[in-house]
């Protein structure tokens, strides 16, 4: 009984040692992926290694809901019951984005005094300070 006990353990703290190497495998890439972007001029390749950064991010968070939060062993449904509302809440977010990013552009073309304002001026009045000095 001892003997099960202890190469379980073993093998525990094995996994625990992978999980941590490849976490910090992955925060490096990240700093490294960041830190390269930083003296990169050429939009398109900024917005590629923007990306990677951000699947490198989700790889982290899926290894430590898998891991830390014990999915990795649990049920299929359950599992489920647990990403399909994590994937609903993402898209959500994504089409909430969208749809306010789609109205901050077209607002001005549809609404002529809107467009109007968003093209002025504002000049910066005096304080009344300023308007006893002049005096």
């Amino acid at each position: 009984m001892e003997h099960s006990h202890a190469a379980h353990s073993g093998n525990v703290k094995k996994e625990i040692i992978k999980v941590t190497i490849i976490l910090s495998v992955l925060t490096i890439i990240e700093l490294a992926l960041g830190f390269w972007m930083m003296g990169i001029e050429s939009h398109g390749t900024r917005l590629t290694i923007k990306g990677v950064i951000v699947i490198l991010m989700l790889a982290k968070a899926f290894y430590i809901v898998g891991y830390f939060m014990h999915l990795k062993h649990e049920i299929h449904n359950l599992i489920m019951t647990i990403v399909v509302p994590l994937a609903l809440f993402i898209w959500f977010i994504t089409a909430f984005l969208y749809e306010g990013n789609s109205y901050k552009n077209l607002r001005n073309t549809y609404d002529p005094y809107k467009k109007e304002r968003s093209h002025t001026v504002v000049e910066k009045k005096e304080t009344v300070k300023e308007e006893k000095k002049a005096e």
